[in-house]
């Protein structure tokens, strides 16, 4: 290219930077270097192509790059409806900050997948914020703490959640009875694993509190701020950190605590539902359901814009609805009619990387094939007094947490000949002696 229409270029490319200032810039605040320009420049200098060398990725690989000292990077681990899918797992957002700071937000059914498959070690995973009690927003929970522990995650899991109008309406008294639930489970693990993960502390804080801080450890502040949303008692959340912030509504009515404790935000989530015509031809919703559930339930696409048009963040996340190539036209058409600001569509493995400088937003490669993470620090041997402590926690007699003889007499001794090798083979490899249980058990009687 000439000198000449190099400058034309350049300049025409300026020229339409100042038009278009308040429109398509990286920072939603400041337009202090257009995109179209990096775009432009980008496109004029292309990089040199090598066969032999890689080039910069588009995506985010997990366990690839370093996080920045002052960058948060915010990935999307369920972005779908109560009625998950393959593509879609329920509401949660994974927070990583430049400080080794690790922050869930909602834990829906089917997310504990998604965070398994970014293969961060589960020590690192031991923060949970809870925005309400329906199954879409925590039903993982189980997962991340049985599967977390046994993945070795060797501390306890710590839940933050609200309260509700009565105790039973609570975070506390749901992560009881899930505990409950999975006692068969735990009795059965007792004394044969490092049981220091099989644990969880929850904080429940007053749901009715307004911009109440309800974390503050090493930099970070998270605050919680009534939502509305079916009952009393659901929360949203804004993380804040070293001037960046980070704000997640969980399942919202559009709320006036929402509109003030958001405002200029860097990265906003916010619930915006399936369009109320959706509702009827895709989930079979009678006109009067649509309604009530699609605008006063859960936020309308044109209600979620309104919202955003108010606050100002700068980058609106939009999700909790089926993220397909027609309802993505039609949710992103309908928020257009109120908000003309930066705006992502969110759905499962979305990234965003975040600096006072810029907001990079692409999507997340990853192995679906994952086994567990690498382990912060040595599992610790099995206490002789766990059986005890965990009889004594749930109500569970230390003698009943094992096999009573009559299913002792149904094991087949015909694989006893085929085990022993195993152990055989174990001692052999690792140099010390691994007795094989079955003729132990002889030799001590």
């Amino acid at each position: 290219m000439t000198t000449s229409k190099r400058m034309l270029v350049v300049a025409s490319v300026v020229f339409m930077a100042m038009a278009l200032y308040q429109w398509g810039h990286i920072d939603g605040r400041e337009g202090k270097t257009s995109s179209f320009i990096e775009a432009s420049f980008a496109a004029e200098n292309p990089p040199k192509l090598s066969p032999v060398q890689a080039r910069d990725r588009d995506y985010y690989a997990p366990n690839s790059e370093d996080l920045g000292p002052d960058e948060m990077r915010v990935i999307a681990c369920g972005t779908g409806m109560p009625t998950t899918r393959a593509a879609q797992a329920a509401a949660c957002f994974l927070v990583e900050l430049g400080n080794g700071d690790k922050f869930i937000f909602d834990i829906g059914t089917g997310s504990a997948e998604r965070l398994s498959s970014l293969q961060i070690p589960y020590d690192y995973l031991d923060k949970v914020f809870i925005g309400h009690l329906h199954a879409d927003h925590f039903g993982s929970l189980g997962e991340l703490f049985i599967g977390g522990a046994l993945m070795g995650r060797q501390k306890p899991l710590r839940v933050w959640g609200p309260s509700g109008r009565t105790p039973e309406l609570g975070t506390a008294y749901a992560v009881q009875k899930m505990k409950e639930m999975y006692t068969w489970d735990l009795a059965g693990r007792v004394g044969m694993v490092d049981f220091r993960g099989y644990s969880i502390e929850v904080n429940e804080f007053d749901y009715t509190a307004e911009n109440a801080v309800i974390y503050e450890d090493n930099g970070v502040k998270i605050r919680s701020f009534p939502a509305i949303h079916s009952l009393d008692g659901p929360v949203s959340f804004s993380l804040e950190w070293k001037g960046l912030k980070f704000v997640f509504g969980s399942d919202t009515y559009p709320n006036k605590w929402f509109t003030e404790y958001a405002k200029d935000a860097d990265l906003v989530v916010h619930e915006c539902f399936v369009a109320v015509p959706d509702l009827v031809a895709k989930m079979g919703f009678t006109p009067e359901q649509a309604l009530v559930v699609g605008t006063q339930i859960h936020t309308a696409p044109e209600a979620f814009g309104k919202v955003m048009q108010e606050i100002k963040p700068r980058m609106a996340v939009a999700y909790h609805f089926f993220k397909d190539f027609d309802t993505t036209a039609e949710v992103n058409n309908r928020i257009r009619t109120t908000y003309d600001g930066p705006l992502s569509l969110a759905e499962d493995f979305m990234v965003w990387n975040i600096t006072k400088d810029d907001i990079r937003v692409r999507m997340a490669i990853v192995e679906e094939h994952t086994w567990a993470p690498p382990l912060v620090s040595k599992p610790a041997l099995p206490r002789d007094d766990d059986k005890e402590n965990y009889g004594k926690q749930m109500g569970v007699p230390v003698e009943s947490m094992g096999y009573t003889d009559f299913i002792k007499e149904g094991q087949w001794g015909e694989v006893n000949e085929a085990l022993r090798g195993v152990y055989k083979e174990a001692s052999e490899v690792l140099g010390r002696e691994f007795p094989y249980p079955a003729d132990q058990k002889a030799k001590d009687k």
